[in-house]
């Protein structure tokens, strides 16, 4: 990778596999209950973690061999989203996630794309009185919807 895991006083920085996947918007619950199924996806005290970009446009044309049938219009599918989540660096787990993702999606060519890269791990040190963090400003965004 070039880049080893390496520490600071507050946060550890840990090899990962930094997984992205696009699908349409209204698949991503589905993808992501076998995902978590599989792997917890947990930072610290949290998991479930994984980030949506906001919907876009999805280019593509059908050739021969595509489900649909070869096509000579090029299709644009809007409310498509791509998502990532982080996995720790296990060559095993991450050939699970994948073909767990392949099998629920509903492409038949699922643009999964995996990179390796360090990712922050919170030491847990005690900054309940650090004037940054969000209970100390504005609070938790959910509460105010």
């Amino acid at each position: 990778m070039g880049i080893a895991a390496f520490e600071t006083h507050s946060v550890r920085m840990e090899e990962i596999y930094h997984l992205r996947f696009q699908a349409p918007e209204e698949d991503v619950d589905r993808i992501m209950d076998a995902v978590v199924a599989r792997a917890p996806l947990t930072m610290g005290p949290y998991d479930s973690n994984a980030w949506a970009t906001a919907p876009g446009v999805e280019r593509y044309r059908p050739l021969e061999g595509a489900a649909a049938g070869a096509e000579r219009e090029l299709r644009k599918r809007p409310g498509v989203v791509e998502v990532s989540f982080q996995l720790p660096r296990d060559p095993a787990l991450l050939a699970l996630v994948i073909e767990d993702i392949f099998q629920v999606h509903s492409y038949q060519e699922p643009p999964i794309i995996v990179t390796e890269a360090l990712a922050s791990r919170s030491k847990g040190l005690d900054d309940s009185a650090n004037p940054n963090r969000w209970w100390n400003t504005v609070g938790d965004w959910k509460k105010k919807a």
